[in-house]
């Protein structure tokens, strides 16, 4: 009796890496500069060219999380200040505002977008409040229109969690562009582009910027490549602030040069599934994520369903149904107001966050990478459908 071939496992997520970032990286190697040097200062001019903006400053770290706790730390904020994020985020975007001493404020998503909800910011300020940090969740940029018009009404900073968000736009304008303090962008092995670990800040501020990059290796007075490339004696050195470790190697920026000059063709395949997937998946109790407003760009870094009221199965036998299937997925994310750490320090509960909770319930993030086929999208559908309705 014969039997049907088993399909290979089709997991969350590929990074999508070609014979020219393979090549930049062996080329470091060979150079004899594997730390952060001219490589890394050549990502950094690229990033900030591909932005196109005037005057911004882009600054390479070892991970979003690092960026944003620069940021943050370049902002002044510390113990006794308050930062509103939202809850429905990974515990990165949180954490490093307790690294600096202040008090996390969390507050729930907009039903529609699952990005922060702006009229929720507002109801959170109090007189402690001193920055709000935004998360493009998906890709879909928030409304940073009404968040930024708030912040600027209150004199608050923004600092955008723009991890999805590479190459979102708001308002026409690309993430990264808009008049927040700072924006940090990830480049983990799953984001839009990758360096395998990484990040960038991206700020006008030239306080801000010298500040980041002081503080991301050591507190060092003078840049480290600037020191080791000298023609004259240059070993001297002022430590002036207890800084971090948190600077971006060649190697990884090697990569990054590359996958930079990628990023809208990764876009447009990104965008292809998500379409694919919209037609795919119609007729099934699954409420789809929506696209940008009219005129604006989503990353589609997830593509993440929830399951109607219809649906037969819970969120979690779905999940093992797809698995059974030989299809990985994940789930973005267990909110912050579930997780031990924020719910008992603050003492949260999930009917404060109504919108996070019910998403939470039912969210599901299907496979989602420019490598994926037609079908690759197909096989997800069927199985989808299958787990559904059959």
């Amino acid at each position: 009796m014969s039997t049907a071939p088993v399909q290979p496992f089709l997991p969350f997520a590929l990074p999508d890496i070609g014979e020219a970032e393979i090549a930049e990286v062996v080329d470091t190697l060979r150079s004899g500069w594997v730390t952060t040097g001219p490589k890394t200062r050549r990502f950094e001019e690229d990033f900030a060219a591909y932005l196109g903006a005037p005057g911004l400053h882009a600054l390479a770290v070892n991970s979003a999380t690092a960026g944003l706790h620069l940021a943050l730390e370049a902002l002044g904020i510390g113990p006794g200040d308050e930062v509103i994020t939202t809850t429905h985020t990974f515990t990165a975007t949180a954490e490093v505002v307790r690294y600096l001493g202040a008090d996390v404020v969390l507050v729930d998503i907009d039903p529609t977008t699952l990005c922060i909800d702006v009229d929720a910011v507002e109801r959170a300020i109090t007189p402690r409040t001193k920055a709000v940090v935004p998360v493009h969740y998906g890709g879909l940029a928030a409304e940073m229109g009404r968040l930024l018009a708030l912040a600027r009404k209150h004199g608050l900073r923004v600092v955008e969690d723009a991890a999805h968000a590479l190459p979102s736009t708001s308002g026409g304008r690309l993430i990264g562009t808009l008049d927040s303090d700072a924006t940090v962008f990830s480049f983990y092995a799953n984001k839009t582009i990758t360096t395998g670990e990484g990040g960038m800040v991206v700020t006008r501020d030239d306080d801000l910027a010298r500040r980041v990059k002081v503080m991301r290796l050591h507190g060092i007075s003078r840049d480290a490549f600037d020191r080791f490339t000298a023609k004259v004696p240059s070993w001297y050195y002022e430590i002036v602030a207890p800084g971090f470790k948190y600077n971006l190697t060649d190697i990884a920026s090697a990569m990054g040069i590359h996958q930079l000059r990628r990023a809208n063709e990764f876009q447009r395949c990104r965008q292809a599934i998500a379409h694919a997937y919209d037609q795919a998946l119609a007729g099934l109790p699954l409420l789809r994520p929506p696209g940008p407003v009219v005129g604006d760009l989503h990353s589609w870094h997830l593509y993440v369903v929830r399951l109607t009221d219809e649906a037969r199965i819970s969120r979690d036998s779905f999940i093992e149904k797809l698995f059974a299937a030989g299809i990985g997925c994940s789930v973005h994310y267990i909110p912050l107001h579930l997780q031990p750490y924020w719910r008992d320090r603050y003492g949260l509960r999930a009917e404060q966050f109504p919108h996070s909770q019910h998403a939470y319930e039912r969210m599901v993030s299907l496979p989602m990478y420019s490598r994926m086929t037609e079908a690759d999208v197909l096989r997800v559908a069927a199985a989808a459908r299958e787990a559904l309705l059959g």
